[in-house]
């Protein structure tokens, strides 16, 4: 549903260089058979375990345990690479940072260090044959000519940032410093790659390359999903020669302003930035990408749940607060979410979403917790059958399900403060 929003799909629409794709020159001999049904990550009873990293105080405990415990069997193969059935079993930069961080937040170092040695191995990006970076290509499967590798070089920074965020956290968790300086080597590349000075002095956070997302000297293109201020502050404490902090203030304020495109307040998928101007503006109507309410914004609500617990942050607070309100005023009148928005408020589909429901249960566990109770059982819990939620293939249901279902407080606050 969401592919759209990925680097594949929208550069070649836009006409840019990026579109051009460089494969790995990986031999066949160097990568992991690719074969979906591949004996999954070791399948002993570590529920227990896992049970043990979340304080008994949990909302939902056991259903996180249990939901952990199928998706790891499932979705990950037994050398650790994520699989998205959905989408011709292709693996992505995200789906192994996701897995990373629902990892460490379970106390699961083994399916961390699986899923983080595939990426390692597989995804890093080359030209000629030598690493250029130490970011990860967004998207590896099946090629044209029927071999498997990288099909997508570039990057995508929402899998870079919860990558990192991931590697803090699980250097401070299993105390594993080579964790932690691969993250900072990692930080290095992301700042000099994926984040831009614009006329303003301000520093802003690009959804990956310079050539994909400025199209001209003056215009950026941003995805507001991506924006991470929790991830941010982390990335401040271990990396004080750059000003990370500028990102918090830069991701507010284009959360804030650009949510003035819609007359209800809702976040947009994708939307444009003038800086001359210092304007917001719809993406172009011959983009592929939209300015809408769907399923990349969705993740704001989530995003900001984090700031707002982890640190304190009124501005998330805040945001959350105003920019739900459209969505709780639905929810209210009809105990039913649109999966799809336009930036005036009309219901653009007559389907729902499962993913919506848990980020905005992030959310509402803030601002309404009677409406999150109320999505809780309406939405999420009926949709919950033997550990998956929804279609047994949905990968990005079952992620953002149970990110949205796991309390951001059940992480010891020494993880996060690195104290």
């Amino acid at each position: 549903m969401r592919y759209l929003s990925k680097l594949a799909v929208i550069l070649c629409p836009l006409g840019l260089s990026a579109c051009v794709l460089v494969v790995n020159p990986k031999t066949p001999n160097d990568l992991p058979t690719p074969v979906p049904n591949v004996t999954p990550v070791d399948g002993s009873d570590q529920k227990s375990v896992f049970l043990a990293a979340l304080p008994e105080s949990t909302p939902n405990r056991q259903l996180l345990v249990e939901s952990w415990d199928s998706y790891r069997r499932k979705f990950i193969q037994g050398d650790g690479r994520v699989i998205d059935y959905e989408a011709s079993d292709h693996s992505t930069s995200e789906g192994q940072a996701y897995a990373m961080l629902r990892a460490v937040f379970i106390d699961d170092p083994e399916t961390f260090a699986l899923t983080l040695k595939w990426a390692e191995s597989n995804l890093l990006r080359q030209q000629n044959g030598k690493p250029t970076d130490n970011l990860w290509a967004w998207k590896w499967g099946k090629k044209p000519d029927n071999s498997w590798g990288i099909i997508d070089s570039n990057f995508a920074s929402d899998g870079d940032i919860d990558a990192i965020t991931a590697l803090i956290l699980a250097s401070r968790r299993w105390q594993r410093p080579e964790y932690m300086e691969l993250a900072k080597t990692k930080l290095r590349d992301l700042w000099n790659l994926s984040t831009i000075s614009g006329t303003d002095g301000k520093r802003y956070l690009l959804p990956g390359p310079t050539a994909a997302f400025v199209p001209n000297e003056s215009t950026l293109y941003l995805n507001p999903s991506y924006l991470a201020p929790y991830a941010f502050r982390i990335f401040a404490q271990i990396d004080p020669g750059r000003d990370w902090l500028s990102l918090v203030d830069s991701s507010y304020q284009i959360l804030e302003n650009s949510a003035r495109l819609s007359t209800v307040g809702l976040p947009s998928d994708w939307v444009a930035l003038d800086l001359k101007t210092n304007q917001f503006q719809t993406m172009p109507n011959s983009s592929a990408l939209k300015s809408l309410y769907s399923f990349d914004a969705y993740r704001v609500w989530w995003r900001l749940s984090l700031d707002a617990v982890w640190f304190n942050s009124p501005q998330a607070q805040q945001y959350l607060q105003q920019s739900t309100q459209n969505l709780q005023n639905l929810w209210t009148q009809k105990s039913y979410l649109p999966a799809r928005i336009d930036l005036q408020g009309n219901q653009l589909v007559d389907y729902d979403a499962t993913s919506q429901y848990a980020m905005f249960y992030a959310a509402m566990r803030l601002v309404k917790p009677s409406i999150a109770s109320e999505v809780l059982t309406k939405k999420l819990l009926p949709q919950y059958k033997q550990g998956i939620w929804g279609e047994h293939s949905a990968y990005y249901t079952q992620n953002l399900a149970w990110l949205g279902l796991w309390s951001p407080d059940s992480l010891p606050r020494e993880l996060i403060l690195g104290k």
